[in-house]
This record gives C-alpha cells, structure tokens and sequence, in this order.
C-alpha cells in the first residue's frame, strides 16, 4: 500500500475537523467564526477528494452533508454580519 497525494489531503482535512472541534470544546473558537465554518468546509471537502481515490460512499455522504452544512453555515454568517452594517 503506497502513501499518495491524496491521502495526504485527506489526512490534513481530518485534522483541520478535529482540529476545530477540538479548539471549539476548550473554547478557544467560536462557532459562528468565518474559520470555524470554512476550515469545516476545507476539511470535509479534502477527505471527499481523498475517498474518491479510495472509494466509500458511506464516508462520501457524510463528508458531502459536511460541506454543505459548513457553506449554509458561512451563507448564515455572511448575511447576519452584512444585515448589521
């Protein structure tokens, strides 16, 4: 089994979504932050890129509802903070 490019993605979204969820639980980023959403969002859609090389849909549809959640997320923020001013 050979280490490739995009294994070396998917493992960086994993750590850019535990990352995260980590720092969020010690209370060191906020939920509702631009990097919360969008390092969610770059996180998923890495790990999708890497299991489009080794295939598991199960794992595709989890990560896909993850983008999409993460990019309603950055829409909410983008239009609350756009509403204020």
């Amino acid at each position: 089994m050979s280490y490739e490019w995009h294994d070396i993605l998917g493992n960086l979204g994993v750590s850019f979504i535990i990352g995260t969820y980590i720092l969020l639980q010690l209370e060191r980023m906020d939920s509702a932050s631009y990097t919360y959403s969008i390092l969610n969002a770059l996180g998923a859609f890495f790990v999708v890129i890497s299991l489009m090389y080794n295939y598991n849909l199960s794992g595709i549809i989890v990560e896909g509802f993850w983008v999409v959640i993460s990019v309603i997320g950055l829409i909410r923020q983008w239009r609350l903070r756009h509403q204020a001013s």
